[in-house]
């Protein structure tokens, strides 16, 4: 073509012309585009009468980017046409400008007095249906252009008010689309089905997936279709019709694109079958972006965290350049398993990058720092942000929640309100928990019987835990039983804990016994509430109690869960059991314990020998609360560590009471912060004192 137009004698027919432009428009090719208007107004061609040449002119500046001549020459134009309309309307859809697709359209209808196609009605449709814009969609289809003029039957319009009605969720109005035409394509319920599962119908899509496959043979399926049913399949959990559906495509020799193969990597991640996710991602030819944080995605999911940081350096090794939505990911597992070092490498490869003003880089940034036990660091990037959302609140607020720093949580939480962000569920999760730990129950009650009901958040069974928590830390165990017993809710195991815990720290072995009943009428096998009603009875000296307890745990062949304790120092981790000889370095870890004991015990540590169940003599039983795995994993970051550097530790069970204790006068004698994360909460301990006021 363009050796064509740049002979010399070339003269194109109109024919020719209107070909080449439409070839110029359709490959975005502005300097072909150019050259032949350039030979119409040479030529004396470019007349305003000419409508189709005009036509083709308008189509090709739209659609390559020159919005603003293709309007100049629609002005020009003596005579216009409905593709003379259109043209201008889909190059106005394509630049996002809505209220001049509007415009057109009513100027078409009353001052051309043209009516309407398939074409400019689905551009219209899809105009409303992408910038929102309701008023103006009542208003075209009150004029009755779509059911007067019959357009409603024709597909073209069909498919594009699927997504309008999908917008304003309208779920109703959308299948009806179904029934406006004698036999819908294969678009239309691909959009339909997508309707369904973005709105959560669940069982309606699955009704719709067998009347599509009634309709359509397997052959006729296209990769949409495929991508929306592997996405059905995720949501339903049913592995089963996602290998069958896995196996009929590739039966049916559909193109494997980038946006299947993603849909099929989340399918068997969301199913948890790792296995055939692992096989079926390295067998694909092309990945991009995309396909990796879709399979990091899947083994965060199924909290697979060191797989998800072990793909990261073969992400570097093929030249992919991570989103913020991949960096999201590695930062929630690195958030998983308090792997801080990383986490800080991830925080300068993202700074690097230029993506720390990504309001989702920001809030996991929150959130792993948080977990990672620096919450300060949590707050400078908080602090830093330029725009906050109602997820980075809700993770400061619960990040200062779980750190049991009370009056930093309502603070950030009565910010949140003078800035007039509009706090959701979990804001009130972390507000009622800041509560508790500051024992305001009137406060706490406001929040839950008040503020919600005024702002319409609905109160859930997360609220009514943390009212008993509340309740508990305030000593009140009476009312939080009668609460719990009055409050039409189906309470869980959490809740019962949370109670018994309670018992447990105010020394009500009476009301402990019952709670502890409770629980164990929920599941019997819990493990947790057995070691803790045996706790009771052996600080209330009930050996009785205890044998049967453990009489209790053998016959159910209830196994208590090893007591775990690890630690970071310089990116590596290092993992410790109560009563650790593996260690290489178990002797001096060994030593250092020996050092530190005789140390605090001026101080006022009293070993808590009613804390080691095993039937020794009391002397055996100090040796073994020595040697716990936090105390092991604290003496090796002293080994370790330099003087006055901060200690991390991350234990897999509740601390008990004689690791609490001698922890904080090793804070003191040591002159170091050490933070202790442990099942359910942060205890930071300085200067002899814990965070937690002895109450966890």
């Amino acid at each position: 073509m363009v050796s064509q137009i740049q002979r010399p004698m070339f003269v194109p027919n109109h024919t020719e012309i209107r070909k080449f432009l439409k070839v110029s428009a359709d490959s975005k090719n502005l300097t072909i585009g150019k050259t032949i208007h350039a030979h119409l107004i040479v030529s004396n061609q470019d007349s305003r009468d000419n409508v189709i040449e005009r036509n083709s002119l308008i189509n090709l500046y739209s659609k390559c980017g020159e919005i603003t001549i293709a309007r100049q020459l629609f002005d020009r134009m003596r005579k216009r046409n409905v593709v003379s309309w259109g043209s201008l309307m889909a190059g106005y859809l394509h630049h996002g400008l809505a209220s001049e697709i509007i415009g057109l359209c009513r100027n078409m209808v009353k001052v051309d007095k043209l009516c309407l196609n398939k074409y400019i009605l689905a551009t219209v449709i899809s105009c409303c249906s992408h910038y929102l814009l309701l008023d103006e969609a009542n208003s075209v289809m009150d004029h009755g252009y779509a059911l007067k003029s019959g357009l409603i039957f024709h597909q073209y319009v069909n498919n594009a008010l699927v997504p309008m009605y999908s917008m304003w969720s309208n779920l109703k109005g959308a299948m009806q689309v179904l029934y406006w035409a004698p036999r819908s394509d294969l678009c239309t319920y691909n959009s339909i089905l997508n309707v369904l599962l973005d709105h959560g119908y669940m069982r309606k899509a699955f009704e719709f997936l067998c009347r599509l496959a009634a309709e359509y043979e397997r052959l006729e399926w296209d990769s949409i279709t495929y991508v929306n049913i592997f996405g059905l399949c995720s949501r339903l959990g049913d592995l089963t019709l996602g290998q069958q559906i896995h196996s009929t495509m590739l039966k049916t020799g559909v193109e494997l694109d980038l946006f299947v193969g993603s849909s099929v990597i989340d399918m068997y991640g969301k199913c948890g079958e790792i296995s055939s996710m692992r096989n079926f991602f390295k067998g694909l030819q092309t990945k991009n972006v995309g396909t990796w944080t879709a399979i990091l995605a899947a083994y965060l999911q199924n909290e697979c965290f060191e797989e998800v940081l072990k793909l990261f350096l073969e992400m570097e090794l093929e030249h992919i350049l991570p989103n913020e939505y991949t960096f999201a990911v590695f930062l929630h597992s690195c958030a998983g398993l308090s792997a801080l070092g990383f986490g800080n490498s991830l925080h300068a490869s993202i700074m690097k990058m230029g993506m720390k003003n990504h309001s989702i880089v920001s809030n996991i940034l929150i959130h792993m720092y948080s977990r990672c036990g620096l919450i300060e660091d949590a707050c400078i990037v908080f602090t830093n942000m330029t725009c906050r959302d109602v997820i980075s609140w809700n993770s400061m607020i619960t990040g200062y929640s779980h750190h049991g720093l009370g009056s930093e949580t309502l603070a950030v939480f009565h910010e949140m309100l003078a800035a007039k962000e509009q706090p959701n569920y979990v804001t009130f999760v972390g507000a009622l928990s800041a509560c508790a730990l500051l024992g305001r129950v009137n406060e706490g009650f406001y929040y839950l019987n008040h503020m919600m009901r005024e702002l319409g958040i609905e109160q859930g069974l997360e609220h009514y835990t943390c009212i008993v928590g509340l309740l508990d830390r305030a000593g009140r165990l009476d009312d939080a039983e009668n609460f719990m017993r009055s409050t039409p809710i189906k309470w869980d195991i959490v809740a019962w804990r949370t109670l018994l815990n309670a018992c447990y720290v105010h020394h009500n072995y009476h009301l402990g016994n019952r709670v502890a009943e409770t629980v164990l009428h929920l599941n019997p096998e819990d493990v947790g509430t057995c070691i803790l009603l045996s706790n009771m009875h052996a600080r209330a000296k009930r050996w009785d109690g205890v044998v049967a307890m453990r009489k209790l745990m053998r016959e159910r062949n209830i196994k208590k869960e090893p007591r775990l304790s690890w630690t970071e120092i310089r990116n590596d981790t290092h993992v410790f059991v109560s009563d650790d000889n593996e260690h290489p370095e178990a002797v001096l870890i060994r030593e250092k314990v020996k050092e530190l004991l005789p140390e605090i015990k001026p101080l006022g540590y009293v070993p808590a020998i009613a804390c080691e169940l095993r039937d020794v003599e009391e002397e055996q039983k100090e040796y073994y609360l020595g040697y716990h795995s936090e105390k092991l994993a604290i003496a090796y970051a002293l080994l370790k560590t330099p003087p006055g550097a901060p200690i991390r530790i991350i234990k897999n069970l509740r601390m008990c009471d004689d690791c609490h204790s001698p922890v904080k006068f090793i804070s003191k004698v040591t002159n170091r912060l050490i933070i202790a994360r442990d099942v359910s909460r942060f205890h930071s301990f300085r200067e002899g004192c814990c965070s937690c006021a002895d109450y966890w």
